[in-house]
């Protein structure tokens, strides 16, 4: 009797399998902080409460004998939950919360049948709470894969693009910067270049990036690693000017900058060596997994809204995809054969890219069964982009945002036996200080209302928000924690491709290569990702803009004509190998993809035809 009186206890239908499941649930969170007991057993001992108002709800009795029920005795009961305290203060303090809260009770408990067919089909028969060890573990060591291919990919590359005898040499851009805009530079351009913007320094960023990616990898030093990682990020994305200005770049500094409030901080302790009692005293941050949902719902369901909002004509009568795989920058063989399937196929998979881009992101807030359809769908959905288009690492970093759909119990049945054995089944949350919690508040305080600015703004244009969140947006844009995102709002259907030739004379001309573009036309697709050849991504948007080249353009035309070895690193083909030419110029061709019988007849992947002159024919001033 003293047990009873000192420990809270749950009375409620023994006879109802719903009320059976949710108590199961809650006995899961409280553990041994709350009693229960079926009122057909307990009834007899509190006759101040009659029979009838048992059978109709749930009723917590608290030591000192305070009694309560309905929605009330739910959210009493689970404070004493670790972690769930705060809905105890809505449903007291928040205006409206309550009696909703009251309504929404009656109507489940005035049908009960009903609800609980619906709860088998959401959540299924055997449920625990939701734990998220298993969902960090996978979740960083695709990050960690993500990151590297991220600096490998940079580092050959960075002598050519912002080197010293680079396309845009960063050094000069800063001296620019430095003397124009003074100390607020640090702000607006936050990178690691100011302290030395030279060659070695900056491929030495991409190094440490490439080992510290390994360390994230094996489990090493997550949390420090991760700071680490997204400065070494942001710093080469800076830097890096034009040429890292792609969405996917944005996308890791904001998912890699959530990590690090997901990670565990315990250093030079292996992540995958963590046992749940080692775990529970840092659990993952389920307010940080529902931040990195959050970001991966703006990023799909963004990009179908501004597919409908740009008005682009090809997206609304659903022929987009009949051009999108001979348009994309840098398509795969199966690009070719996917070109040429039928007229209706291809309309019918425009119409899914909505439905997958509009309907399937809801999913991800909605009960568990659900979330893992949405998930299953969005990896397969990266799967086909991957296998028709060369993305670099995006397809990649979207199915490492999809893990995070996913729970521990989930992920049992998917991942290997050697690696769920680590992770024991916790039986309850574990009790999270105060203090483990304020850094994830806090940053959910800052990149929640930013990134709705972001997404609001993006859908309706600046005047949808007020002035102050538009301008703390603009303030925190240098560092990539809350961006807006679409992909591919506008369709392309012709293909502009640049020819860039060098002569001696003026009259005989012969064509630099590019790596992976397709200017010879028997030189079919390839396979590139994750690796980014970022100046031939360039070149396909720098073609789009007719005979207008981009400033950066004419400074590659210049390292041509000087004959930069960084520059010339960066193309497939040099026509001199031994001196740079006199004369550089570029030409712009409609490139298409040929017919089944075109390429049995001629071996080609494409065909093309002259448009105009792109760049005249220009040579450095000799003294």
């Amino acid at each position: 009797m003293e047990q009873v009186e000192q420990t809270p206890q749950v009375i409620f239908d023994g006879d109802c399998s719903f009320c059976r499941a949710s108590v199961e649930y809650a006995r899961k969170l409280t553990g041994d902080a709350v009693r229960y007991a079926p009122f057909q057993k307990v009834a007899a001992n509190f006759p101040q409460v009659p029979l009838d108002r048992f059978q109709r709800a749930v009723h917590l009795v608290e030591p000192g004998g305070c009694i309560s029920s309905g929605a009330e005795a739910v959210y009493r009961t689970l404070s004493y939950a670790p972690g769930c305290g705060w809905l105890l203060w809505l449903y007291d303090y928040l205006p409206g919360f309550t009696p909703a809260n009251e309504w929404a009770y009656r109507l489940i408990a005035g049908h009960r049948p009903v609800f609980d067919r619906v709860r088998l089909f959401f959540w299924g028969r055997h449920y625990d709470p939701p734990s998220h060890f298993l969902t960090r573990w996978l979740f960083l060591r695709l990050l960690a894969v993500v990151y590297l291919a991220a600096f490998a990919s940079l580092w050959p590359q960075i002598p050519g693009l912002i080197g010293t005898h680079g396309i845009l040499p960063i050094s000069h851009f800063l001296a620019v910067v430095a003397r124009l805009m003074g100390p607020r530079r640090y702000h607006l351009l936050p990178t690691l270049a100011w302290l030395n913007p030279g060659n070695g320094f900056l491929e030495l960023l991409a190094g440490a990036g490439v080992a510290l990616s390994l360390l994230l990898l094996l489990g090493v030093a997550s949390g420090p690693v991760l700071v680490a990682l997204w400065m070494l990020y942001l710093s080469l994305t800076t830097a890096g000017q034009v040429f890292l200005s792609f969405q996917w770049d944005v996308l890791l500094l904001e998912a890699g900058f959530l990590a690090i409030f997901l990670a565990p901080w315990r250093p030079l302790v292996p992540g995958w060596r963590a046992k749940t009692d080692a775990a529970s005293t840092d659990s993952p941050s389920k307010l940080v997994i529902w931040l990195l949902r959050w970001l991966l719902f703006r990023l799909v369901f963004l990009s179908g809204c501004v597919k409908l909002a740009s008005g682009d004509i090809h997206w609304r009568n659903l022929t987009a995809l009949e051009y999108h795989y001979e348009t994309q920058p840098l398509p795969t063989p199966l690009g070719w054969y996917a070109y040429h399937l039928p007229a209706w196929f291809q309309r019918a998979s425009t119409a899914g890219v909505f439905f997958l881009e509009l309907i399937v992101p809801l999913f991800i807030f909605a009960p568990r069964r659900l979330r893992f359809v949405a998930c299953a769908l969005l990896v397969g959905f990266q799967l086909l982009i991957a296998l028709t288009g060369n993305y670099a690492f995006f397809n990649l970093l979207t199915i490492a945002l999809c893990v995070c759909l996913l729970d521990d119990q989930a992920l049992r049945h998917l991942l290997p036996n050697r690696v769920t054995a680590r992770f024991a089944p916790a039986v309850r949350p574990a009790a999270k200080q105060w203090f483990r919690r304020v850094p994830a508040v806090a940053v959910a305080a800052v990149v929640l209302p930013l990134s709705v600015e972001c997404a609001a703004s993006s859908l309706w244009g600046t005047r949808a928000t007020p002035g102050w969140a538009a301008e703390a947006a603009e303030w925190i844009e240098p560092f990539h924690i809350a961006s807006s995102y679409g992909l591919f709002a506008v369709m392309t259907v012709h293909r502009p491709e640049i020819i860039i030739q060098g002569s001696n004379d003026g009259r005989q001309w012969s064509d630099y290569g590019f790596r992976f573009k397709p200017l010879a036309l028997s030189r079919g697709p390839g396979w590139v990702a994750p690796y980014q050849p970022r100046l031939d991504w360039q070149m396909w948007f720098a073609a789009l803009n007719g005979a207008r080249p981009p400033p950066w353009f004419i400074d590659l035309m210049v390292r041509l004509l000087q004959g930069s070895k960084p520059v010339l690193h960066l193309l497939g083909k040099n026509p001199f190998p031994q001196s740079p030419p006199r004369y550089v110029r570029a030409l712009l061709y409609d490139y298409s993809f040929t017919t089944f019988d075109e390429r049995r007849q001629t071996g080609n992947w494409w065909r093309r035809r002259f448009l105009e002159v792109y760049f005249p024919a220009v040579s450095l001033v000799r003294r």
